[in-house]
């Protein structure tokens, strides 16, 4: 099997996993609020990799610390708005406006490398920003709409994340450790706000849903990280966007959760607007 197939491979297994990631996000949010899901999510994953630094014998330390500390910030505050959403909205449309990511980071790179936007990117921008507001429903009830608005900003914040792992390759630190630093942040973040807010009290017939919200989360970036190593990125990118549909059926078959004739118009606008987005920021250079 070519590279490239292998990377095809992971990519399907990548989005699968996420997919089952958000459905039990989507199941905890019976008893868990979004933000001890967020801590249970990130301190399994954390768990697992911890276990495999050590037997790894891999050094935790970077001396681009502080980089690490912002991406896993960033990434900590896009997590908590797409847990909400996912805990409020149809699984199939917070999935959608999570992965608006690529249209934003089309738009962010060319002023991040200090270039003029390109007018393909302005376009699609727009229409991914039309297709956000066919899921968003302005006319619906206003809880909804808070809702959808949140999942827009988790996909805002994961393209500003992208930009700093992206500059953390470049600065050649390896994909473990910065998934390490962003599930540390994460943990710390999450276990600091619970501990204001209030917690549920854990009990053992939870544990079915946390430990596997934590594992699917494990290996779907994993396997997304093998995906982007094997093969080609504008064929992986493009793969990704399974995870919408893998997460529309389960919403439908396990959840009864019908998406709008809107919803499914919005979500191929923005596909196409991201697929189109991502070729084009390829292209760029981060600083």
């Amino acid at each position: 099997m070519t590279n490239q197939k292998k990377g095809m491979l992971w990519i399907i297994v990548a989005t699968f996993f996420f997919s089952l990631m958000g459905s039990f996000v989507k199941l905890g949010a019976k008893h868990f609020s979004s933000t001890e899901l967020v801590f249970y999510r990130s301190f399994i994953s954390l768990f697992f990799l911890f276990i495999y630094i050590v037997i790894a014998q891999k050094k935790i330390k970077t001396i681009h610390f502080k980089k690490q500390i912002n991406r896993g910030i960033v990434g900590f505050l896009s997590l908590t708005f797409f847990f909400y959403a996912i805990t409020h909205l149809n699984l199939g449309s917070a999935m959608t406006l999570n992965y608006t990511s690529p249209i934003f980071l089309g738009f962010f790179l060319p002023f991040i490398s200090q270039q003029r936007p390109k007018k393909t990117i302005l376009i699609c921008t727009i229409f991914g920003f039309i297709g956000a507001l066919l899921i968003l429903d302005p006319h619906g009830d206003w809880q909804g709409w808070f809702a959808g608005l949140i999942g827009l900003i988790s996909g805002i914040g994961a393209a500003l994340a992208y930009i700093h792992v992206a500059q953390l390759g470049k600065l050649k630190e390896p994909d473990w450790r910065t998934v390490f630093y962003f599930t540390l942040v994460s943990t710390i973040g999450s276990g600091f706000w619970i501990g204001f807010t209030g917690y549920q009290k854990l009990i053992l017939k939870d544990i079915w849903i946390l430990i596997p919200l934590g594992l699917s989360a494990t290996i779907a970036q994993l396997a997304m990280t093998r995906a982007y190593r094997l093969g080609n990125t504008l064929v992986i990118g493009a793969l990704s966007y399974l995870t919408i549909v893998f997460s529309s059926i389960i919403s439908l078959f396990y959840f009864n959760e019908i998406m709008r004739a809107e919803d499914i118009i919005g979500a191929i606008i923005i596909i196409v607007s991201g697929a189109i987005a991502s070729n084009i920021s390829l292209k760029s250079r981060l600083n």
